[in-house]
């Protein structure tokens, strides 16, 4: 009996072991894990806290530098108050932590295009084929052109300013290089480098900052898309209530509808002058005049296989205006733009086909008028009807002076029409969806059906539009 129990107390003992250690395991392992969630808890709370931390005091530090340039800079004549842009684009905390740095932007874009006509093909009738950008570019999906841009102020009285244009090609180019002064006195303040010219409205913006996907017919056509200048630019605004801005330009020249050519001095030159008021408390206005002469030294175009050149002085004048609305000057749910242009260039000198040439003069005009509404927030439409008129065209290597239509098939007299609808959200200041459809008619006797969805999408610091 004593060796059985003696036995069974063994058994026991040597069973009941390992059930005892694994439930003690068990206890230690639980207590770690407990110590983890609660050093990971703690972790959190301190890792929000120092990002707050940072947060509250980059914004005081931009505020801080804010006050103090409002309190240092002269206050200027006051533009439109609804003329006020839409507040700038800006990432949180982006004004201190580039307080001492340039700011950097970036901006991204791309297409899906549908189109009932070969692109290949592309032209604007009656008028001398334009050097630059024009047309509804290639079908199916395209990546559009990005823009990196890089802007500070370099000291109390000058800042500067670069952009790259990123095209799908995979090609990089300087779409401005400048810099400029910092409110001088008299409201007097000067550029130098390369910029987009005063020129027009629409010339001044960059093309994300466009209502519609494309440039009017009459900025394809007579500047190419857009025209912008390596020179000098001078602006003065009025000590006025009412906007007053008057401005020059000098360039070389280089940019279409002149060109290269190897010259000392002052190749092109420009004029621009501005007023606007508010119209109450809901509305404003602003309207401009514009000259702009370039000159030009064997501009090549080719018409049916065969290559001409253009040899003369380029004239353009230009008128615009744009009205805005918005419920007691806030656009945020509501808000209405009705803006238009109208240009009218005239060439004059000689044309070269081989070895003739002859005399050569050309009058022309185009126009545009667009109205954009947003009915609700962050939704918007839009309508654009464009025209150019050939007008009169007259070449003297033709025998009577004027032109027939089987002569020069590229400048055969036509009237280029387009017409565009857009409907476009933004579900933030940073991004933008549009989808667009045009009916063009700006090659002879040829409707093409142009269907665009488009997307905009801005990282970084971003400057506010102009009016």
């Amino acid at each position: 009996m004593i060796k059985q129990s003696v036995l069974s107390a063994a058994l026991v003992a040597a069973f009941a072991t390992p059930f005892s250690a694994s439930a003690a395991d068990d206890k230690e392992l639980d207590a770690i894990r407990a110590q983890i969630r609660e050093m990971k808890q703690s972790y959190e709370t301190r890792l929000q806290a120092l990002e707050q931390r940072l947060q509250d005091a980059q914004a005081a530090t931009a505020a801080a530098q804010n006050a103090a340039l409002a309190a240092a800079k002269p206050t200027p004549a006051p533009a439109p108050a609804a003329a006020a842009a839409p507040a700038p684009i800006r990432a949180p905390g982006a004004a201190g932590a580039n307080a001492f740095n340039p700011s950097i932007a970036l901006v991204l874009g791309g297409t899906y295009v549908n189109l009932s006509q070969d692109p290949n093909l592309y032209r604007i009738g009656g008028v001398v084929p334009p050097a630059g950008e024009i047309g509804p570019g290639r079908r199916s999906f395209n990546l559009g052109e990005s823009e990196l841009t890089m802007a500070a102020s370099i000291d109390p009285m000058f800042s500067g300013q670069l952009t790259f244009a990123l095209s799908a090609e995979n090609e990089a180019s300087v779409e401005e290089a400048f810099v400029s002064t910092r409110a001088l006195s008299s409201g007097l303040n000067f550029k130098a480098g390369r910029f987009l010219s005063g020129l027009g409205y629409l010339n001044g913006q960059h093309a994300h900052a466009w209502d519609f996907v494309d440039a009017p017919l009459a900025y394809q056509a007579f500047l190419g898309g857009q025209y912008r200048t390596d020179g000098v630019q001078a602006k003065w605004l009025a000590p006025t209530d009412t906007f007053v801005e008057l401005g020059a330009e000098a360039g070389n020249g280089a940019a279409f509808p002149g060109n290269e050519r190897n010259k000392n001095g002052v190749g092109a030159a420009a004029l621009f002058a501005h007023v606007g008021d508010d119209l109450g408390e809901s509305a404003s206005w602003r309207a401009g005049l514009s000259y702009l002469r370039t000159s030009a030294a064997e501009r090549a175009f080719e018409d049916n296989g065969i290559t001409n050149a253009f040899t003369g002085s380029s004239r353009i004048w230009a008128a615009d205006a744009i009205y805005k609305w918005a419920p007691n000057g806030n656009p945020t749910q509501r808000n209405f733009k009705l803006q238009g242009e109208y240009f009218h260039r005239k060439e004059s000198g000689a044309l070269a086909q081989g070895a003739d040439s002859a005399g050569f003069a050309s009058s022309q005009s185009g126009w545009y008028l667009q109205g954009v509404l947003q009915f609700m927030p962050n939704w918007r439409t839009g309508l654009r009807y464009d025209r150019v008129a050939a007008g009169r065209t007259a070449i003297g290597l033709v025998d009577n002076g004027t032109l027939p239509d089987t002569a020069f098939p590229a400048l055969a007299r036509w009237s280029p029409t387009r017409a565009t609808v857009m409907l476009d959200y933004s579900p933030s200041e940073f991004s933008r969806l549009r989808l667009q459809f045009a009916r063009d008619r700006a090659r002879p006797g040829v409707s093409d059906n142009q269907i665009f969805l488009q997307y905009i999408m801005s990282l970084g610091a971003h400057a506010a539009h102009a009016f």
